[in-house]
């Protein structure tokens, strides 16, 4: 079993990323720039052209159906604009998958990222043999941290790596949950509307 290809939260969709995405998604990044490139070390120029990210998304298609991760964009209704990018990554070992996510610089502070991650979050320990859902954010993207903390996911260990954009200090955050945000949202406790 595999997350699902889409995902409707609404007013915005998590959809499966496909190459007919490149151009919005190139759009979008070059939108961000200056607000991706202090902690995602792919923000630059090349990022912004469209056929490169064809060719990206190629490849996530690839890794979608060997199972290796799971790659989304999130979509306004409409389908017409890129708000944001979230993947589901196996490559932290079995039983657990790894949430990344960015989102738009003129989207941040809507309560985007943190509805994503919680829906993701959902899906993923839906999936069979997955027991666990991570999130790695350095320590100086306090908007990033702040998303699995509102829900409620739990700061395992801070771990010493090799700063890899010019914003991380080397100091990387894990947080980990392994029961579904959903369940929380049942029992009262806060979201948060954070990213």
């Amino acid at each position: 079993m595999t997350p699902p290809e889409r995902v409707d939260l609404g007013d915005v969709v998590l959809e499966r990323v496909r190459p007919a995405h490149a151009a919005l998604v190139a759009r979008a990044v070059a939108e961000s720039l200056d607000h991706l490139r202090p902690f995602m070390p792919w923000a630059a120029p090349e990022a912004t052209d469209p056929e490169f990210q064809r060719g990206r998304i190629e490849t996530l298609q690839e890794q979608w159906s060997s199972g290796e991760s799971y790659e989304y964009v999130l979509l306004d209704r409409a389908g017409a604009r890129v708000l944001g990018s979230f993947g589901l990554m196996t490559r932290r070992g079995r039983g657990t998958l790894e949430i990344g996510y960015w989102v738009h610089a003129g989207e941040v502070g809507r309560g985007l990222a943190t509805r994503a991650v919680a829906a993701l979050t959902d899906a993923a320990l839906r999936v069979r043999g997955v027991r666990k859902v991570l999130v790695y954010c350095d320590e100086a993207n306090a908007a990033s941290a702040a998303i699995p903390r509102k829900l409620g996911f739990t700061l395992v260990r801070v771990e010493e790596v090799a700063p890899s954009a010019p914003g991380e200090t080397g100091r990387q955050l894990v947080w980990m949950r392994d029961r579904p945000v959903a369940t929380d949202a049942r029992g009262g406790h806060p979201q948060g509307t954070g990213q």
